[in-house]
């Protein structure tokens, strides 16, 4: 059984990234079926915001975040970030078409937020729409950046 990892850093623990993407997807997971039950599904006459499909992936540089918002144009999506939280927030217009035989993609508002895991540089930050899925790069303050240390004899 692997064990789960606890970061440390500047003496305060922080939990396993295992851990937090659980929390987000049961989160995304929440909305969905919470959102179906109460009715608020966008699209449906509903008034709650949907979350996206998201990945979070980290490089030496930076983290990468990439989310799926099929049909969204770049003046329909705000970026913001506060501290290491990234929130996303849009609307997606529902297209009109005479006859409708099946609806399964989402319409209407969404928000993702996310907590990055580390110290980020947020006046790099960069945001790239193409093909349905928006890409920001969150460069990693220099703190955060893993060092090499030179061993020596």
């Amino acid at each position: 059984m692997a064990l789960l990892t606890v970061r440390r850093r500047g003496g305060e623990m922080f939990p396993a990234r295992e851990i937090e993407d659980t929390y987000d997807r049961l989160g995304q997971l929440m909305n969905a079926a919470l959102g179906e039950a109460l009715g608020t599904l966008p699209g449906d006459g509903g008034m709650g915001a949907w979350v996206p499909m998201a990945d979070v992936s980290e490089t030496e540089d930076s983290y990468v975040v990439e989310i799926d918002v099929p049909g969204a144009r770049k003046d329909q999506i705000d970026v913001q970030l506060s501290e290491r939280e990234l929130i996303v927030t849009g609307q997606i217009e529902e297209q009109e078409r005479q006859r409708r035989h099946r609806k399964m993609r989402r319409t209407g508002q969404f928000e993702l937020r996310t907590t990055l895991p580390g110290d980020v540089d947020a006046d790099r930050v960069e945001a790239h729409l193409s093909d349905g899925v928006l890409t920001i790069t969150v460069p990693k303050a220099e703190a955060a950046k893993p060092k090499h240390i030179e061993v020596s004899a």
